[in-house]
């Protein structure tokens, strides 16, 4: 069976928690759009596609508990509490708002068949975009290549195969690379507890390193290009991803390795000038005091913890998405290529702009 961090009952959402990963497989059971808002908030679920879909079954959920009362105003206050539940990554008003627009047409009964349907289809559209974003990005990496990865962009992340990782997955199956090293991405471990786990479970070759290990692998010539997610993107290009994001971009350039972001259409926000519009997530201190509970510092030593960091458009090679490939992102490219892709059905996307 196919690796899922998801799954819808019909009357409920289960999401594979992922604070537990890899030591403990559990399934969390959300029957309310607050509880999904909860899995979000606390990281049960993550990846930016993940919490997009999430937050649709969610809409679902608080709608079938609305019964013939539900409209498009007694869902407003489910839609703002799943709104409320990350700020940075846009798949979640993405989805939201192709829920409300859903919910302004119809009420009811009616509504909540509607409003179900347009989750599956969420849904069932990520999973068909990773595919097509994976055929597009394999190409571009180094053949017989050792590529670093950031975070957890692979099937626990999204509806399916994954968008960094599951272009990764696609250059192993293809025999395109010789293997994957995966950062540890401190302070919740998705390197090491997420991705190194889903690639073993593909029998992908993957070497776990620690996030400062990055610049002596590029040093010594054992990186042959990174690619990573995006939890947002904007009209120049600038990217949001897994805080340490913008270092390994940093390190790539000095060291002339090719740094590629692999993300969904979705994800970008084009009413977003720069990176400096984007609202960084600040999570708790407790994140970097701990490691799952056990002490690892003062108990009262000051902390910050951005959940994200930018990355400048000028330190992208390309940007890949189910459409296509965006090489050089900047202002202009990244008009042009949306321009190009307007009003094209998303399975049209067999030729690259």
């Amino acid at each position: 069976m196919a690796l899922t961090a998801l799954r819808w009952r019909e009357d409920r959402l289960e999401l594979l928690d992922q604070r537990l990963l890899p030591a403990q497989s559990r399934w969390l059971t959300c029957h309310s759009a607050d509880d999904v808002a909860g899995a979000i908030r606390d990281m049960a679920v993550r990846g930016a596609p993940a919490i997009g879909i999430s937050a649709a079954y969610g809409v679902v959920l608080a709608a079938r508990a609305l019964g013939a009362a539900a409209t498009a105003a007694t869902l407003t206050p489910a839609l703002d509490t799943l709104a409320a539940s990350r700020p940075t990554a846009v798949n979640l008003f993405w989805a939201l708002a192709r829920m409300q627009r859903i919910a302004a047409t119809q009420q009811g009964a009616t509504l909540i068949q509607a409003l179900t349907n347009e989750a599956l289809a969420i849904h069932d559209e990520d999973r068909r975009m990773n595919h097509r974003l994976a055929a597009f990005g394999l190409p571009l990496l180094p053949e017989g290549g050792r590529i670093y990865t950031h975070c957890n962009t692979g099937a626990l992340a999204t509806g399916g195969h994954g968008t960094a990782l599951g272009v990764l997955r696609s250059a192993w199956t293809a025999g395109r690379i010789r293997g994957v090293i995966a950062g540890e991405t401190r302070p919740w471990m998705q390197g090491s507890r997420l991705t190194s786990w889903e690639l073993m479970q593909e029998g992908v070759p993957v070497t776990l390193v620690t996030d400062n290990s990055a610049g002596h692998l590029m040093q010594r010539g054992e990186v042959q290009a990174v690619i990573v997610g995006a939890d947002r993107i904007t009209a120049n290009g600038d990217t949001a991803n897994k805080i340490g994001t913008y270092g390994l971009a940093v390190l790539a350039r000095h060291h002339g390795i090719p740094f590629y972001v692999a993300a969904p259409l979705s994800t970008i926000d084009p009413a977003l000038p720069d990176g400096s519009s984007i609202v960084i997530e600040e999570r708790d201190a407790s994140e970097v005091r701990q490691i799952q509970g056990t002490p690892i510092a003062p108990a009262e030593v000051p902390v910050q913890n951005p959940a994200f960091d930018v990355t400048p458009a000028a330190l992208i090679t390309a940007i890949i998405t189910e459409h296509g490939v965006i090489h050089a992102p900047d202002t202009a490219n990244m008009a042009a290529y949306l321009a190009n892709i307007e009003g094209r059905d998303v399975d049209d996307a067999g030729v690259n702009p």
